[in-house]
């Protein structure tokens, strides 16, 4: 059964409302005023795909047995807050820590590769929405947003360095690697150019 902590919901929270704060106000060209009226696209659009993503690594990782719980990292919270005044966001505002018996290489890949495919799933709805709704609506701002922000969500933890998922999927099965990262490379490049 998936449990949260009160220290881990607040940790959560505030994650999301920081990581929709700086996309926001980025995607106001750093106007101020602008961000705010900007901040429930970024929440929904952007704060939804975090906070999914990373609770898709909470619940497979408890599927297979472990302790798992969000930790709010403030340092990269900090790095996001300065990067969007710079006018780019990088954010890194925290993780889910998984502890337990030996993890397997598979069961590592698999806890890994359900927060990218989390974010894919997320970047298909909002794109199968956007003929659906106005686009100068909020409802076709949200679409277009969530669509471009969680397919490159996806591929950019899916990139096989260091301590992001994509080396931990690469190390367990290259091929499943190939399929995630190429249809997260295409949904990607799609949101940016709209291809389709």
């Amino acid at each position: 059964m998936v449990k949260f902590s009160a220290s881990e919901i607040r940790d959560i929270i505030i994650s999301m409302l920081v990581i929709a704060g700086v996309f926001s106000y980025v995607l106001a060209g750093r106007n101020l005023s602008l961000a705010v009226q900007l901040y429930l696209i970024s929440l929904v659009g952007v704060g939804l795909g975090f906070v999914l993503h990373e609770l898709a690594h909470k619940v497979v990782a408890i599927r297979y047995g472990f302790w798992a719980e969000y930790r709010l990292w403030v340092e990269g919270l900090i790095l996001a807050l300065v990067t969007a005044y710079f006018g780019f966001v990088f954010a890194a505002p925290g993780a889910v820590y998984i502890h337990g018996n030996y993890i397997k290489e598979d069961e590592n890949g698999i806890i890994s590769l359900a927060g990218p495919v989390t974010n894919i799933i997320l970047a298909l709805i909002f794109f199968s929405l956007i003929p659906l709704v106005p686009p100068a609506s909020t409802l076709g701002a949200i679409s277009f947003l969530g669509y471009y922000v969680n397919s490159f969500l996806a591929l950019f933890n899916l990139i096989p360095f260091s301590i992001l998922d994509g080396a931990k999927v690469f190390r367990w099965n290259p091929l499943i690697w190939f399929l995630a990262a190429g249809t997260a490379f295409f949904l990607t490049i799609n949101s940016i150019f709209n291809i389709i």
